[in-house]
């Protein structure tokens, strides 16, 4: 059974720092495209940013650009999602996503993704 389990979340103040952990099992996704998506309250859930099989290309939302940080380490069959300078607007369930086939995949479209976690919590207070 493939499973993808987040954790790092939790309660931040403005300007802080945390970061998030994926780790899969089931299935090595070393060959695939892995994601973190984020949903606030009252809003759909969207894109954040992905990371390719090889780690060597990886896309960021505008919104997280140049504060956020996405790496992976195939080895430990696990992504990580480095968030810096949060703000309030960062408060979401923040879910880690993996690809539904390998190599080279759609990245921002929450359909081209067929695995994901149950997702964490991050409060960025003000």
């Amino acid at each position: 059974q493939v499973q993808l389990v987040e954790s790092g979340g939790g309660l931040v103040q403005a300007g802080g720092s945390l970061r998030l952990s994926c780790a899969a099992s089931g299935r090595t996704f070393s060959t695939y495209t892995m994601g973190w998506f984020r949903q606030a309250p009252g809003k759909e859930r969207e894109f954040v940013a992905a990371i390719r099989w090889g780690a060597s290309n990886t896309y960021y939302a505008d919104s997280v650009k140049g504060r956020f940080t996405i790496s992976r380490d195939n080895a430990k069959n696990a992504e990580y999602l480095q968030m810096n300078s949060l703000k309030p607007e960062d408060t979401a369930v923040y879910y880690c996503a993996a690809a539904s086939l390998p190599y080279y995949s759609g990245i921002y479209s929450e359909a081209e993704y067929g695995y994901w976690g149950r997702g964490t919590q991050v409060t960025v207070s003000s």
